[in-house]
């Protein structure tokens, strides 16, 4: 079974998915040499998407790991912006109720 990352068209493709990768590195170079050999590309690049797709197929359990901890790192923030949003909500209301209250002594 191939598993290859799909892309939901209602989200976009994102730019990096694209990005040809430069061998910058000795695991670079491997990764890109490795992936190279598989997908064959027609004009020798090998882009982050083709490493996403043979790192899905070859070795999932890394993009899980990277997948959850991105999960859990995005709804912890998730809950902290609704928290500032609920206490900037809460304090407006304040500052208006007290405007109010000076307005109507005036």
């Amino acid at each position: 079974m191939t598993n290859k990352v799909e892309v939901d068209d209602n989200l976009g493709e994102t730019e990096t998915l694209k990005e040809v990768v430069n061998p910058d590195s000795d695991m670079k170079e491997w990764m890109i040499n490795h992936v190279g050999q598989k997908e064959k590309p027609e004009d020798n690049n090998v882009t982050v998407e083709m490493i996403v797709n043979t790192m899905a197929e070859e070795f999932p359990e890394f993009l899980m790991a990277v997948a959850e901890e991105n999960w859990i790192r995005g709804y912890h923030q998730a809950l902290t912006d609704v928290q500032e949003g609920e206490k900037i909500h809460h304090e407006q209301q304040e500052k208006e109720s007290a405007d109010e209250e000076s307005t109507e002594r005036s």
